[in-house]
């Protein structure tokens, strides 16, 4: 386990849950079902019954409703055992996910009331279960946005409990950027000084306790404290999966999707329902990780430059999709054209040595020693520059279509609020699809 210099990770967090019921009225986790929000939760409660502590925590879970049998099991259990130390909110309501098995699909509805015949399991029959028929929220619009739900919900329930929330996320830094980045922001507002705490809303903010634990940390708290835990991850761990690979999220999300075929060996009457519940989950479970998706060595079809084969793609798209597509080339290639990209000195060796067409804008600002490049023209391809994967070409766009990647995360891209409105508007339109 991770040590400081006086402490391990384990106490670096009994500290932090000590701060968290010092100085906030409310406590919420947010709980999936994987390993390090349950152990978050294990940890919350195991720390409220130690000290005593009568005040109830509330527990939100966004049911996908695509998901393994036994993880289903393991949250079942989590709440039925904690009800007398938890508020229970199991929401199982429609709402809009990103859908990255297919090219004719960017969301799909979890338990989506128009097609109920298609739903992966059967609604969850306990008494504390969110649906369509008992729903409390008034935050809550037909069909919105997973993420805006999970926004939505937090500023509800700051609204209905007096006094200050805060909502902990079992996030640790390790495993992402973006995550990183959600810890070391020095733009935001902290509570008392707390850099793994965030304030996202008049007396709301979100928590990190588990920021700073590596993934072996995750596994040596549950056995040492005899936490229960999915046990899909011992299922992972006989399918030959190292610790760093075992994920539970939504199959069709793009952070799953490379793991959708294991479906069918871990769990084959769900992976029957999973492939038929949304279009192209079959192809992305059986070619989710060659060429045909975007992965490894792609090779480019015989009488196509990249360029030629990135509009014979887009071609092949609807509408919608193509037009989302489209827009965010013509950003990057203005971008690269117009203001540049800060890239490292290799890179420009090699950019220069190779004959690119490019402009040497000197340094990007006074605290970088690196140059901004603009370029005279998209390339092809720059399988030639091995010092860094983000120059732009015509072989990255293609790259991003072929792995439905509708964001374009791999082209650097983030999601901006005029993005964010847009895919409400897409989704609108793909409700009824």
């Amino acid at each position: 386990m991770k040590i400081y210099k006086e402490k391990n990770v384990y106490e670096a967090t009994q500290e932090r849950l000590k701060f968290i019921f010092e100085n906030f009225d409310n406590i919420y986790v947010s709980f999936s079902g994987g390993k390090d929000s349950g152990l978050l939760l294990n940890m919350v409660l195991d720390y409220k019954r130690k000290h005593n502590i009568k005040k109830k925590i509330g527990v939100f879970h966004q049911d996908f409703e695509a998901q393994y049998q036994l993880t289903t099991e393991y949250i079942t259990q989590m709440f039925d055992d904690n009800l007398n130390d938890i508020e229970p909110y199991w929401v199982c309501l429609p709402m809009g996910s990103r859908c990255a098995v297919s090219n004719f699909q960017m969301y799909w509805y979890p338990w989506d009331d128009e097609k109920k015949e298609l739903w992966v399991r059967p609604m969850p029959d306990r008494p504390y279960i969110i649906n369509l028929d008992n729903n409390p929220f008034d935050l809550y619009r037909y069909k919105m946005s997973q993420e805006d739900l999970y926004v939505e919900f937090g500023k509800w329930y700051a609204k209905t409990h007096k006094g200050k929330t805060i909502c902990l996320v079992g996030i640790r830094a390790d495993e992402s950027i973006n995550r990183y980045r959600a810890y070391v922001n020095v733009r935001k507002e902290l509570m008392k000084d707390s850099q793994w705490t965030t304030k996202i809303g008049k007396n709301l903010y979100n928590g990190y306790p588990l920021y700073d634990w590596a993934t072996k940390d995750v596994w040596i708290a549950n056995a040492k404290e005899g936490f229960l835990y999915n046990k899909i991850y011992d299922l992972f761990y006989k399918a030959g999966l190292n610790i760093n690979q075992m994920r539970v999220s939504s199959p069709y999300h793009e952070n799953a999707k490379d793991s959708l075929n294991l479906y069918r060996i871990l769990e084959p009457s769900t992976w029957v329902k999973i492939v038929s519940r949304v279009n192209g989950a079959n192809f992305a479970a059986l070619y989710g990780n060659t060429k045909l998706m975007g992965v490894g060595k792609i090779t480019l079809p015989k009488g196509h430059t990249w360029h030629s084969y990135v509009k014979f793609l887009l071609a092949t798209l609807p509408k919608e999709i193509r037009e989302n597509y489209i827009e965010k080339f013509k950003t990057s290639i203005r971008f690269w054209w117009k203001k540049g990209g800060v890239v490292c000195e290799n890179a420009i060796k090699e950019l220069d040595e190779s004959n690119y067409k490019i402009v040497n804008n000197g340094k990007s600002s006074y605290r970088s020693d690196k140059d901004r490049i603009r370029f005279l023209g998209t390339p092809d391809h720059t399988d030639d520059i091995k010092s860094t994967i983000d120059i732009p070409s015509w072989k990255r766009m293609a790259v991003c279509i072929l792995r439905n990647d509708h964001l374009c995360k791999s082209m650097g891209f983030a999601q901006t609020k005029k993005q964010t409105m847009r895919e409400k508007e897409l989704m609108e339109k793909y409700k009824k699809l």
